[in-house]
């Protein structure tokens, strides 16, 4: 028998999700995302269980997101089973924003695209020395969703922004910075950490105070006035000529790594951010999310920038348009527009 995906049982009054899809780095399915819905949904009233607490099997990382594979599969065909992985994983991430008991993520390694949607609704987000988050979704013409627009359009300085444009990896003090991680504690004390936790849910804060460490001083801030600054533009272009004005080591850095990047995604996620901050709760944002999921999975872009990354690895997408500038905004007023009756993305019952 091969084993379950994600393992989810009670241990004493703890809740406990496993990922258990070490060789993918635990890539949600939409199978993943339904045991997890099922088992939060059975503990949701049980007065059994007082918290719930998320991790992972094996060394290799928490979660890299979802399985692009599938989605681009399906985007080459009608689809449809893209469209329900998202409806069902947007389900999961609303369902944990919203979940009325205490949630534990251990961000132990790689905390990629689905993994941040798992961890970041949850109360306390552990990292550890080995956490490497990212929104990497421009660089293969997705975009980054699972609740991007929510949680990136509320971080100060347009650092949210920055990380949905230029897909950029950081670590653990960022984490902390932009409280993504909630807590720090080193990899070899997780197994420990985890015990503690099980073994006496109820003095979790007092437990994650214990087991604090010192996670070192973020990159980040060295870099945080020029975020502000040239990120604080009315467009990607604006952003772009910003940058090139600059003229700095760092400023060229980001354009080098912004060339990269779809053009009609990098502008997908502009305006996703912009919405994003202005949408009255979590919900009305989720089913923006799904209108631009449903779409983006069957345009050029996503097809090209899964060939280029993640099958042929050539890393050579020939994005179509190749330029900011050519993306129309009819383009994106379609890809944002609502969807027929009957096939909007709606919250669990």
């Amino acid at each position: 028998m091969s084993e379950p995906e994600v393992i989810c049982r009670v241990e004493g009054r703890v809740g406990r999700i496993t990922l258990n899809r070490p060789q993918a780095i635990h890539a949600l399915t939409t199978n993943m995302c339904r045991l997890m819905t099922d088992a939060l949904l059975a503990w949701r009233d049980d007065p059994a269980v007082e918290l719930v607490l998320l991790d992972h099997s094996g060394e290799r990382g928490f979660c890299a997101g979802g399985d692009i594979r599938m989605l681009a599969e399906s985007g080459a065909g009608d689809g449809r089973l893209a469209r329900e992985f998202f409806f069902v994983e947007y389900r999961l991430n609303h369902l944990l924003f919203n979940y009325p008991k205490p949630r534990v993520a251990i961000m132990d390694g790689i905390t990629m695209g689905g993994g941040v949607g798992l961890s970041r609704p949850c109360r306390f987000r552990v990292a550890t020395e080995r956490t490497t988050f990212a929104m990497p979704e421009t660089g293969i013409g997705l975009f980054p969703d699972v609740g991007g627009g929510w949680y990136l359009s509320r971080m100060p300085d347009h650092i949210g922004l920055w990380l949905a444009l230029t897909g950029a990896r950081i670590k653990a003090a960022d984490c902390e910075l932009l409280q993504l991680a909630t807590d720090y504690v080193e990899s070899g004390r997780a197994p420990e950490l985890k015990a503690a936790i099980l073994a006496e849910p109820q003095r979790v804060e007092a437990i994650l105070t214990e087991f604090e460490g010192d996670a070192g001083r973020p990159a980040i801030a060295q870099h945080q006035d020029e975020i502000a600054r040239h990120f604080a533009g009315p467009s990607v272009e604006a952003i772009v000529e910003s940058l090139e004005k600059a003229d700095t080591d760092w400023a060229r850095e980001q354009l080098k790594v912004l060339a990269t990047k779809s053009p009609q995604t990098m502008k997908v996620a502009f305006r996703q951010l912009q919405l994003g901050a202005k949408a009255k709760d979590f919900a009305e944002n989720m089913a923006m999310e799904y209108r631009i999921g449903a779409r983006v999975v069957q345009r050029h872009d996503f097809l090209e920038g899964v060939r280029a990354v993640i099958v042929e690895k050539d890393n050579a997408p020939k994005w179509n348009p190749p330029r900011p500038s050519e993306v129309d905004e009819a383009t994106l007023d379609a890809i944002f527009a609502p969807l027929p009756s009957g096939e909007e993305w709606s919250p669990l019952p």
